[in-house]
């Protein structure tokens, strides 16, 4: 492909063809069983082909399409067994992968942002991309003082591609939540609509990057690379060497797990006190265990900007939780905008719904895994239920949009991982409000210790 396929029509054909297949491959499976194949093989073989396709379609397609299964591949975890096997490994795929783009429209993208001798700065540039994802992919080349770097472009026809796929995939919810049921499909949409603009402009990411860079300098346990060069299609940073965080989800031993898991916590606690920025795109594919045993942090397209820290009243609301002080809490989400003025909750419903939030902070140590993310999961999507008909009442104000998904999404992660860790210890440190001092500590410059790259 020269660039994403941009016909509108065409897109929206590719994508109606996940659900569809998999009606599709539904009928062909019942005539199967009626011929006399056993049940367990044939839905074995459809669902081995429906990853395929996924993976195809979603990869190739790039752009919202891709930024979409990757979504939803932070929330597999909560799936039935039955259901997420099949497409755990093809959805930890999307996450740090997708077929490339060629070489000669590479050239032409740097020759635009960069001009002509584009060469002169990135020299030994490698033409086979180290990474491809979503809207961009990356390359490996030297600085001109000989560092390595990354080099990450952006794909011809991102923009439109991007608001095409979120628009075809909005009216096409219903089919995608028959392929994954109980999962909420628009409003996951939504919020990826809403911030088109800032992954679209490198500049931006540019500058949310160095901010992370600059806080994180030094630090024994972060890696964040720096910027040398951006444009608002082309950003070169250091280089990062590491094995992907996927990795240590399908092979990592419990210590190596339990290790990231608290790192990834760490980082994103920690943010916007050291740095006044909420990294809050939390799939797999944007981390990395480094050689030295630091958590490296990629892509940095979407964050949220918390100059004075996160708002104290999340810390205050989850010590008041953990207190057994539901109607306090109740007061307090309504005072937030969480709760309209005219909608009745009960206090009890709330403080149930809101466990996958609470319990983690609950005991010093906490163990994530699958079982209890599909338990969490399955408790809140059963509409007979009092959480399920509790969450169409909540109301999610625009300024928690970001933080809600970098707490849900991180859940996610940590229950990939299968992560215990003293994960209470880390909201006391970094959460304002959750103990009674407001300010959290910040660590030691490592004075061994040099930045990454």
């Amino acid at each position: 492909m020269s660039d994403l396929p941009r016909n509108p029509v065409a897109r929206t054909a590719r994508l109606a063809s996940l659900p569809l297949g998999i009606a599709g491959r539904t009928a062909l499976g019942l005539g199967k069983r009626l011929g006399g194949k056993p049940a367990e093989i044939v839905l074995s073989e459809a669902q081995r082909r429906t990853a395929e396709q996924l993976f195809k379609v979603l990869g190739e397609l790039k752009g919202g399409a891709m930024k979409f299964g990757q979504a939803l591949s932070i929330f597999e975890a909560a799936l039935p067994e039955e259901l997420a096997a099949p497409y755990r490994a093809t959805l930890t795929k999307l996450q740090d992968s997708a077929p490339p783009m060629p070489a000669k429209t590479v050239h032409r993208v740097l020759t635009e942002e960069l001009g002509a001798n584009w060469r002169r700065r990135l020299r030994h540039f490698d033409d086979k991309p180290a990474a491809a994802a979503s809207i961009g992919q990356v390359h490996r080349a030297q600085w001109t003082d000989g560092r390595d770097v990354a080099v990450k472009i952006q794909y011809p026809g991102a923009a439109e591609a991007l608001r095409s796929d979120l628009n075809q995939i909005g009216r096409l919810s219903r089919l995608f939540t028959a392929w994954m049921p109980g999962l909420e499909i628009k409003p996951l949409v939504a919020e990826l609509k809403e911030r088109i603009g800032e992954e679209l402009d490198y500049s931006l990411e540019a500058e949310a990057q160095e901010g992370f860079a600059k806080a994180f300098d030094g630090d024994p346990e972060i890696a964040v690379p720096h910027v040398r060069l951006h444009t608002s299609r082309v950003l070169v940073t250091d280089w990062l060497d590491g094995t992907p965080l996927s990795a240590v989800i399908a092979d990592g031993t419990q210590e190596e797990r339990d290790r990231a898991g608290l790192l990834l916590v760490r980082f994103l606690f920690s943010g916007p006190a050291r740095a006044g920025l909420l990294h809050a795109d939390p799939h797999p594919g944007n981390f990395r265990i480094t050689p030295d045993g630091r958590l490296g942090v990629l892509d940095y397209g979407l964050v949220a900007r918390l100059p004075d820290g996160f708002p104290p009243q999340i810390g205050r609301l989850l010590r008041i939780g953990l207190d057994g002080d539901s109607e306090r809490v109740l007061e307090g989400l309504r005072a937030e905008g969480f709760i309209k003025p005219h909608i009745e909750i009960d206090a009890q419903d709330l403080h149930d719904y809101l466990k996958p939030f609470t319990e983690p902070a609950r005991e010093p140590t906490f163990r994530f895994n699958r079982e209890w993310m599909r338990t969490q999961f399955q408790r809140i999507t059963d509409v007979r239920g009092s959480s399920a008909k509790t969450a169409f009442k909540l109301n999610l104000p625009p300024s928690y949009a970001l933080i809600h998904r970098v707490w849900s999404g991180g859940i996610g992660v940590l229950a990939q991982l299968g992560a215990e860790a003293p994960f209470r210890a880390e909201l006391e440190r970094w959460l304002p409000g959750f103990v009674d001092d407001d300010r959290p500590e910040l660590p030691e410059k490592s004075t061994s210790g040099e930045a990454l790259g």
